[in-house]
């Protein structure tokens, strides 16, 4: 009788624990978190960062990893790449493509950029480096939009934030008939009301990468210290906040979406770990 009852209280105890983990974890609207298609990369992307899409279109993914100055391309689930050297050994970190442009962020602020049909080389000598942008700080996440023809840049660790319980972002204008950039003003997201969302966050953030929902306009924010995803209004209001579960997330580092609304975020390996990109399906039907 003894055993009947501690197996009882097993079982609840179980069923209440699970029940919390699937409330912990959760996911924005459209999509389900638990339930992933996944593409392990090659070893040469064990440490992949930021991926992209040509107009949306997800038959090829563009990615770079944060220590060779290579873009990567490769179909997908097709782990045979091929790559365009465009700067030496560096930290990569984000990347976009709009304009027929590819735009490449380094974790110090400096953007490389090419056109787009040079992705297809061994290497370009087309390639322009654009420095001071930006304050000096460490930056991981960019998004270039392709309506307004702005690019935004989102703060890692600035020296601005410190203690602000904010996040800063940069905006940049990008000149097509000249093919430049220059500096058009900022952003701020206010991380106070965090807790409101959820006691345990911390009013901090460390993000990793930055996209666009292009049917709601909202901004989706990736944290991969804080395994943490940011919903905010087209005005950088938090609207919702996601935790992430790290059995699926294992370092989430790069983030888009396709012309059909299907969110995909790259995880970096480790020694026992293969790099990989996570493609999540838009389900209308399908609620937080």
């Amino acid at each position: 009788m003894n055993f009947l009852y501690f197996f009882l209280i097993l079982l609840v105890s179980g069923g209440y624990a699970c029940k919390n983990l699937v409330k912990k974890n959760t996911s924005p609207q459209g999509y389900n978190f638990r339930e992933p298609e996944k593409f392990n990369m090659p070893s040469s992307l064990l440490e992949i960062s930021g991926i992209a899409l040509h107009n949306g279109v997800s038959d090829t993914i563009y990615s770079v990893q944060d220590e060779d100055g290579k873009l990567f391309r490769q179909g997908w689930d097709v782990k045979k790449q091929y790559h365009m050297k465009f700067a030496s050994k560096g930290d990569y970190e984000d990347l976009a493509i709009f304009n027929e442009m590819v735009f490449i962020l380094k974790s110090n602020g400096t953007i490389y950029s090419f056109p787009f049909a040079e992705a297809v080389k061994d290497e370009s000598d087309l390639v322009k480096e654009t420095k001071n942008l930006v304050p000096k700080a460490e930056y991981e996440g960019m998004y270039a939009d392709p309506l307004t023809n702005k690019i935004y840049i989102l703060c890692k660790s600035c020296k601005v934030d410190k203690k602000m319980k904010q996040l800063t972002g940069y905006i940049l204008d990008y000149d097509a008939g000249t093919d430049s950039l220059k500096a058009a003003g900022g952003f701020k997201i206010d991380l106070s009301g965090l807790k409101s969302f959820n006691p345990k966050l911390k009013t901090s953030l460390k993000p990793a990468a930055l996209a666009k929902n292009p049917k709601t306009g909202e901004w989706y924010v990736l944290s991969s210290t804080d395994k943490l995803l940011l919903v905010t209004d087209a005005n950088w209001k938090i609207k919702e906040t996601h935790k992430l579960n790290s059995s699926t997330f294992n370092q989430p580092e790069g983030m888009a979406f396709d012309e059909q609304l299907n969110l995909y975020i790259s995880n970096e390996g480790d020694e026992v770990t293969d790099g990989n990109i996570l493609k999540f399906r838009y389900l209308p039907a399908v609620k937080k």
